[in-house]
């Protein structure tokens, strides 16, 4: 039975009050009777459907967008360095040669836990086992009003709606805007000192000081005023100290304005306020790029309420040790909507290299299972390292003894990202890309596209 016809009596039946469609495919073969449904083709989900390439099940992987993104890499999409395309990859033509696994471009509403089904917005898919891998998303901190204001950076939409208002800004300022107006529209403010917020900080500068030297003939781009916030005493606090501060160097080097301490207060169209210890200060600009936090997606939720499990404040399903969720060892859980506490006692850090591992662990543990075999131990995070880059030839790497930064940090950043792109063409593309740009400084992606921001919106002098 064919995918398409399974969803097609499944919504018959939904409509109709029949029976359960899972037993017309009871003649399937094994391997086709049993169902591992994958929601989710980002990181984790995607590694669990490779994996179960040769193991004896059907798999169906459900995403509500048809390609897998390379999050790391989506802040050089918001700063014109590489297009969306340059680290995107079609589910379709990624696993076509899996001939266990259906792709199925669908949004998921809800998981009826009792019959095993997941509820789409056409229809339904039943199945025996679930692999939860649906991410995360921006987290506000109760203030979802900012949104429209600052826009984080988790999809291709936001990255292109980031580099509008950055160029966007600059064009602007060309227009003859007064003292004041420039200062504003040449003032880009970046919330969240952590990997994100440092890329995206190094990268603009790079652009202000480098890439739109030559470009315009009223302004000098290179006046334009870059400010990183944190909140805690350091950027990127999750690293060792050492690698913070020469972050820190590194982008002092290049122009940025750090701020730590720094808690915002309040966004509006002209300006942000920010709250250093007992002094508040009001800062007029109209670029605000959010890289604070994240919270998980609105299944954590959904999966709490049909199972009974608990989240934690940020909206991740505490999980088992194997990755399952309390009282239903059908359905896993993981990547950045799991909380997994058992190997350290706190939460894995949000990074893909989680997720790939815990999606090619739920997929032994499926193989396992199907084998009538012993499964795995409880899952084990193997932390290879964690690298960012700042800017051109300079990065920070820390691989637990050993931590560089520099050039060598740098080179080795470029080799693992260019190494965990999805597909060999985007690989050459990337490649080709960070070449030109190593030597001649220039963006070729400084596209606006989208309704003129705003900030666009002066008229001329």
């Amino acid at each position: 039975m064919t995918l398409r016809t399974e969803l097609q009596l499944e919504t018959i039946a939904t409509a109709s009050g029949g029976n359960k469609p899972r037993s017309l495919s009871a003649k399937a073969s094994p391997e086709k009777h049993h169902h591992v449904v994958i929601l989710g083709g980002g990181f984790g989900g995607l590694s669990a459907a490779r994996y179960l390439k040769n193991v004896p099940v059907r798999v169906t992987l459900v995403d509500r967008r048809n390609f897998h993104l390379f999050q790391p890499l989506l802040y050089q999409v918001a700063t014109g360095w590489l297009s969306p395309a340059n680290i995107a990859a079609t589910l379709r033509a990624t696993l076509k040669r899996h001939k266990n696994t259906h792709v199925l471009l669908a949004e998921v509403m809800g998981i009826d836990v009792d019959s095993r089904r997941v509820m789409l917005t056409d229809g339904f898919l039943t199945y025996d086992n679930l692999i939860v891998a649906t991410g995360s998303r921006h987290h506000y901190f109760g203030n979802g009003q900012w949104e429209a204001l600052a826009p984080g950076l988790k999809t291709v939409e936001d990255a292109t709606e980031i580099r509008r208002r950055i160029f966007s800004a600059f064009e602007t300022a060309e227009r003859g805007a007064d003292t004041a107006l420039l200062g504003s529209l040449l003032t880009f403010v970046i919330v969240g000192g952590g990997p994100t917020g440092v890329e995206l900080a190094g990268a603009l500068a790079e652009i202000a000081h480098d890439t739109l030297k030559h470009d315009f003939r009223h302004i000098d781009p290179s006046k334009a005023r870059i400010l990183l916030l944190e909140g805690g005493d350091r950027v990127l606090p999750s690293y060792p100290p050492d690698l913070s501060k020469q972050a820190e160097i590194s982008l002092n080097k290049l122009g940025v304005a750090i701020q730590t301490h720094a808690l915002l207060t309040d966004i509006n169209p002209t300006a942000v306020t920010v709250k250093r210890g007992n002094a508040i200060e009001i800062i007029p600009c109209r670029t605000v790029i959010w890289a604070a936090g994240v919270q998980a997606s609105s299944l954590g939720k959904v999966i709490a309420q049909a199972t009974g499990a608990h989240v934690d404040r940020g909206g991740r399903v505490l999980v088992q040790p194997d990755l399952t969720v309390p009282g239903h060892p059908e359905i896993f859980v993981i990547g950045d909507l799991a909380n997994y506490s058992h190997q350290t006692g706190s939460p894995l850090p949000g990074i893909a290299p989680v997720a790939m591992q815990q999606g090619r662990y739920v997929a032994e543990v499926l193989d396992s299972r199907t084998a009538g075999v012993p499964s795995p131990s409880s899952f084990h995070y193997h932390d290879r390292g964690t690298m960012a880059i700042i800017g051109r030839a300079s990065a920070v790497a820390d691989f637990g003894k050993l931590r560089f930064s520099g050039f060598l940090a740098w080179l080795a950043w470029l080799f693992v990202h260019l190494m965990y792109l999805v597909e060999f063409e985007n690989k050459i593309l990337v490649l080709v890309q960070w070449g030109w740009y190593y030597f001649s400084r220039n963006r070729a992606a400084r596209l606006i596209t989208g309704d003129q921001s705003p900030a666009a919106k002066v008229p001329c002098k």
